[in-house]
């Protein structure tokens, strides 16, 4: 994996939203368009030296547990599909995430996933694939906070540190700059053999 050091990260505060962005390195080999076809096809096994592994297992071997495809066609995963997501970052099970978000953007240029709570969004995560020579541009956006009388009062201040904590902000950058390095050693080849 790729030394997390070398991205550009920051991780902010404004409005009580907890806010984490990643210029990642140029991810070699990779085009936005297996990008896109990896999110779209994230389930399932795929063969490593002769065993079989889960697809999101083999993407974060050390922090990824489980994903799951909880609504939306398996045939056809795109906007308005529901992902379970289960991670602990840096194997810590107190920075366990078990969380289910909806995909609202899918496509070439980059990915969103949303979670909404009493009708307010409180967690987005976002990721822009942009072609280069030799690869892909790719960064990252996650944003934790609420805009409502709710989320300023309740969850901003409240549950949000309690469910995603200030010490798993900079474990989350680490994590996400080491599966997005991973992705050069196993998609193209991937790709290559099931999108032909």
């Amino acid at each position: 994996m790729k030394a997390w050091e070398d991205a550009e990260l920051e991780l902010r505060y404004e409005r009580a939203h907890m806010i984490m962005t990643i210029e990642h390195e140029l991810v070699r080999g990779v085009t936005p368009a297996m990008l896109d076809w990896w999110f779209r096809h994230i389930g399932g096994e795929m063969e490593v030296n002769g065993r079989t592994y889960s697809r999101y297992r083999v993407w974060h071997p050390l922090d990824h547990i489980d994903w799951q495809l909880v609504e939306g066609d398996p045939e056809r995963v795109g906007v308005g599909a529901k992902f379970r997501i289960v991670e602990a970052f840096s194997r810590n099970p107190a920075w366990l995430v078990d969380s289910v978000e909806t995909v609202t953007k899918l496509d070439e240029t980059g990915i969103r996933l949303e979670r909404h709570i009493l009708g307010s969004e409180v967690f987005s995560l976002e990721h822009w694939f942009e072609p280069a020579d030799g690869g892909t541009r790719y960064r990252s956006r996650m944003e934790l906070g609420a805009e409502t009388a709710f989320g300023r009062v309740l969850f901003n201040r409240l549950v949000r540190p309690m469910i995603f904590s200030d010490l798993m902000g900079p474990a989350w950058l680490k994590h996400n700059v080491e599966e997005v390095g991973i992705f050069e050693h196993f998609l193209p080849a991937l790709h290559a053999r099931e999108a032909g």
